[in-house]
Order: structure tokens, then sequence, then C-alpha cells
């Protein structure tokens, strides 16, 4: 298939994690111990940053995609590890939707 439409998933799982990491990176500032919160969001800004990268190629339907994907699904995993050690709720729903990510990235590249 020649077509980006073979990466819908992926680049849907993708848009959700941006928004995930983004309203992450906002709570996180609005947390009583900021400092405590610094490793969570800055993967946070990093896993946003490579899944929008990753969105952009697939939609261009790269022959560099699967490469910007495997990477992207690294980047969640660690995202998602940092997030789901806080308790705090907007941590949990990056690290569900960082982790769902990571899924069909792999599904991706597989």
């Amino acid at each position: 298939m020649n077509s980006s439409h073979q990466y819908q998933a992926c680049i849907d799982a993708c848009n959700v994690c941006v928004t995930a990491c983004n309203s992450c990176i906002a709570e996180c500032l609005k947390e009583d111990d900021v400092k405590s919160m610094a490793g969570c969001i800055e993967l946070d800004i990093d896993c946003a940053a490579v899944c929008s990268l990753a969105v952009n190629s697939m939609a261009r339907n790269s022959e560099l995609a699967k490469h910007f994907c495997k990477l992207c699904s690294e980047v969640c995993l660690a995202c998602a590890n940092e997030c789901g050690q806080h308790l705090h709720g907007h941590c949990q729903r990056c690290a569900d939707a960082c982790r769902a990510c990571a899924r069909e990235c792999r599904a991706v590249i597989n």
C-alpha cells in the first residue's frame, strides 16, 4: 500500500500521545513540587516532539517512517515508565497514551 492510510492507527495513537504529553506538561507545572516533576516534564517534551516527527513522516509516507516509528516507540516507553511512577491522574493518563502509542509504532515496524 503506497498511502499514509496504512499508518492511520499509528498516526492517531501518536496524536493522542502528543496531546496527553502536552497536557501532562501543563499539569506538572501546576504541581506544588514542580522540581520533582522535572524528569517527567523533560520526557513529555521529548515524547511529544518525537511523536510529531513520526506523524509527519507517516503522513508523507516517508521511506524513513518506520525508523521514526522505532524511535517513537522507544521514547514513548521511556516516557510511560517515568510518568507511570507518579500517582497524579495526568501522569497516569499520559503513561497509558504512551504505552498505546508504543504498541502502534511497534505494529508499524513489524
